[in-house]
């Protein structure tokens, strides 16, 4: 008797079921898109980094330094006894850059050929390389870190221009990059020149975004925060290309043996310390410990330890003054 009723409940859910007919999708989809990083732009606005007209410079020439006090005994009313009297240096710098400023996945430390210079600069101060406060920052947000007082040097791939010279100070030259092209190696795209109308990506307030622009060939820019959120999209195929200094490309590649860069340089990149308007003092300072730094062979140390796997062998730039 159980069985015919079980046999029957079973014959009236089929029935049931038979009568809704069949399931329908609640969500058809044709096509997924790829999740963008935080804050894409496409083809954001052009901006020349300066707030007033720009007058012509040597953006390379900085002020001459002068001799270096002991560490530990900064001249009084200077900007350096401000930071040595605070106990610590405060610098702007990446951590997504890899071999110029990039997070140790194992120390969790900051490393590569920018924090090097960072460190040099506090022992000159303190007698201590560490004696440091990192601040991460967007190259967007150098500028304006510099002139509202949030640190007290920007170490971050930072190109000299005449229009950064108008709010800002920079010191020596310390390292001279150039702009090219990272493609995938699947890609048939050789050269900048190739990338009319296809999307190509860099970061918000770099120099790259400009070039870009001026490429008898513009494509479409695709502007991130982050030089890694660039080699994320071009790994899923979000951008034809990434374009920026060779060196910063040179640590996408030593991450990413899947692409490859492409193309001669087509600028030329001079880095710079970023330092307040204001601090004139410091830039001098800055440029005595650089040209320690030269002299001295550790530039040359730190160059072999970060950069000498990116391509050619680079000396260190010669430093222009100009006074």
């Amino acid at each position: 008797m159980r069985r015919v009723v079980l046999v029957a409940v079973l014959a009236l859910a089929a029935t049931a079921c038979s009568a809704t007919g069949k399931p329908v999708d609640l969500a058809v989809v044709n096509s997924v898109e790829r999740p963008q990083p935080v804050g894409v732009e496409v083809n954001p606005p052009t901006t020349t980094g300066a707030a007033t007209q720009v007058p012509p410079c040597d953006p390379a020439a900085s002020l001459r330094p002068g001799a270096l006090p002991a560490p530990g005994a900064m001249p009084d009313g200077t900007t350096m006894r401000t930071i040595q009297d605070r106990g610590r240096l405060i610098a702007g710098v990446d951590q997504n850059t890899f071999l110029f400023g990039f997070r140790n996945p194992t120390s969790n430390a900051l490393e590569g050929f920018d924090i090097d210079r960072v460190k040099e600069i506090a022992a000159a101060i303190f007698g201590d390389p560490n004696k440091v406060q990192y601040k991460v920052i967007t190259s967007a947000a150098r500028i304006n870190a510099l002139k509202n007082g949030e640190v007290d040097i920007v170490v971050r791939t930072m190109t000299a221009t005449c229009a950064r010279w108008v709010d800002i100070n920079f010191s020596a030259i310390y390292y001279v990059a150039g702009q090219r092209l990272l493609v995938d190696k699947s890609s048939q795209i050789t050269g900048v020149d190739q990338l009319g109308g296809q999307r190509v990506c860099a970061t918000k307030g770099s120099t790259s975004l400009n070039k870009l622009r001026d490429s008898p060939a513009p494509p479409v820019v695709v502007a991130v925060d982050n030089w890694s959120d660039c080699l994320l999209m071009l790994q899923q195929g979000q951008v034809a290309g990434v374009s920026t200094d060779d060196t910063i490309l040179a640590g996408m590649v030593a991450q990413d043996p899947t692409v490859r860069m492409v193309g001669p340089r087509f600028t030329e990149e001079p880095y710079g310390i970023g330092i307040p308007k204001q601090s004139e003092d410091m830039v001098r300072f800055v440029n005595g410990v650089l040209a320690k730094s030269i002299s001295g062979g550790s530039w040359a140390e730190s160059y072999g330890r970060w950069l000498a796997q990116a391509g050619e062998q680079s000396p260190p730039p010669t430093a222009k003054y100009r006074d």
